[in-house]
C-alpha cells in the first residue's frame, strides 16, 4: 500500500492574560506542541524495544493500560508517537557469564517469537504484525504500531542457512550478528554466506554489539542497507556497545542506519546528553543515516535519561531538536523516513538477488 500522508494537524494555542477586549494574535506554537504536531504525521520508528523478554518473565501485565511495574505501554507508546517498533527477541546474556548452550539459544529465540506473535494477537487494535515498508505505511494510516520481528541472535545460525529461513518463514526481519562464530574477529567464509542471503530474503542485518572492524566489513559486504539498531557516539561516550566514528562513515557510505538509545551508561544522564548524541551521529552518517532506538521494554528501575524515561517522552526530544535549530524535513527523516528508506532498500535489494540467486 502507498505510503499516504496526512494533513498535519494544527495545534491551537490560547491567548495571554488577562484577556484583552479584542482578540490577541496567537503567538508562535511552542517547541512541544509543534513536536506534538511532527510526531503525528511521522511518528517515531523505534529501532529497539525488549518488552517482549520482559514479559515473558513477568506474564501478568496488561499493556493496553498504563502500568507501573513496566516501561511501556500502548498508551505511552502512543503518547510518545510512536508508529513503528522493532520487537528485540535476544535473550541476555548470562549474568554470571556462562555460555549458553547453542541448542538452548535456538530454543529461547524460538520461545520469543512466540511470545511476540501471542503479544500481536492478544492486542490486535494497537498492535500489527509487519513484513515490510508497506506493512509499515499501512499500520500506521490504521492507527496501529507496525510491529516488526526481530532482532534474532546471529549464534542461532551455526554451519546451515536453514535457521535463517526458517526465522524469516515465522516474519523475522532483523537478525543480530554479534557474538554468532561467524562475526565475532572476522567475517568468515560463512558469514559472508550469512549476509548474502539475508540480501535475498529481505532481512535486515543489526550491527549493534559487533567489533567495529566486523560492523564494517559486514556493511561493505551487504548489498542491501544495514543498521545499527540501539546505539550512541563512542567518540561522546567510549561504551563498548556505541559505535565508533568509523562505523558511522561506513554507514554513511553504504547507505546504512544508526540509531540512538536512551541509556544513562551509553548516552548519559539527560535529555540534552541524548540530543547530543543524535547530533553526532547525524554530523558522521549524516541526515538520512539516524534514526532512534531507544532500547525501553524493561521493569521499571533501570537508569534513563532525565525526560527520556518511557516512550511518552519521544516529543519532549524532538522538541529538543527544534529548539537546536533543526527542520521539519530532518525531523521527519529522524523519526519515520530513514527507517522506512532502509526497508525499503532492503526489499530493492531482494528483488534484485531473486533473479540471480535461488535458495
Amino acid at each position: 500500500m502507498a505510503d499516504l500522508q496526512e494533513e498535519p494537524h494544527t495545534v491551537g494555542i490560547g491567548t495571554q492574560e488577562p484577556p484583552a477586549p479584542a482578540p490577541a494574535p496567537a503567538r508562535p506554537a511552542g517547541a512541544l506542541d509543534r513536536a506534538a504536531a511532527l510526531l503525528a504525521v511521522h511518528p517515531v520508528a523505534d529501532g529497539c524495544n525488549t518488552l517482549v523478554w520482559t514479559l515473558r518473565q513477568s506474564p501478568y501485565h496488561d499493556i493496553e493500560t498504563p502500568d507501573t511495574g513496566v516501561d511501556t505501554d500502548i498508551p505511552r507508546l502512543r503518547s510518545g508517537g510512536v508508529g513503528a517498533q522493532f520487537w528485540s527477541l535476544l535473550v541476555p546474556p548470562d549474568p554470571a557469564g556462562a555460555d549458553t548452550d547453542p541448542d538452548q539459544v535456538v530454543s529461547d529465540t524460538l520461545e520469543q517469537i512466540d511470545a511476540a506473535l501471542a503479544l500481536m494477537r492478544r492486542y490486535p487494535d494497537g498492535l500489527c504484525l509487519a513484513l515490510g515498508a508497506d506493512d509499515m505505511a499501512d499500520a500506521r494510516n490504521r492507527g496501529r504500531i507496525a510491529s516488526f520481528l526481530g532482532p534474532v541472535p546471529g549464534r542461532t545460525l551455526t554451519d546451515s542457512l536453514g535457521a535463517l529461513r526458517a526465522f524469516h518463514a515465522l516474519g523475522v526481519r532483523i537478525v543480530a550478528p554479534a557474538g554468532a562464530p561467524w562475526a565475532a574477529d572476522e567475517l568468515t567464509a560463512f558469514g559472508h554466506e550469512v549476509v548474502r542471503e539475508t540480501n535475498r530474503l529481505a532481512i535486515l542485518l543489526d550491527l549493534t554489539g559487533c567489533a567495529p572492524n566486523v560492523a564494517c566489513r559486514i556493511t561493505a559486504a551487504s548489498k542491501a542497507p544495514v543498521v545499527v539498531s540501539n546505539t550512541g557516539a563512542a567518540a561522546l561516550n567510549p561504551h563498548p556497545d556505541n559505535v565508533t566514528d568509523e562505523v558511522l562513515l561506513a554507514l554513511r557510505a553504504a547507505n546504512g542506519l544508526a540509531m540512538v538509545t536512551f541509556d544513562t551508561e551509553r548516552t548519559g544522564d539527560s535529555l540534552h546528553a541524548v540530543a547530543d548524541h543524535v547530533e553526532h551521529v547525524r554530523a558522521l552518517a549524516g541526515p538520512e543515516g539516524v534514526g532512534l532506538g531507544a532500547a525501553f521494554g524493561a521493569e521499571r528501575g533501570r537508569p534513563r535519561p532525565a525526560g527520556l524515561t518511557d516512550p511518552s517522552g519521544y516529543p519532549r526530544l524532538i522538541a529538543e531538536l527544534l529548539d537546536r535549530g533543526w527542520s521539519e524535513t530532518d525531523l521527519a527523516l529522524l523519526t519515520w523516513g530513514n527507517a522506512q528508506r532502509v526497508l525499503r532498500g532492503v526489499e530493492f535489494t531482494a528483488r534484485a538477488a531473486q533473479h540471480r540467486r535461488t535458495a
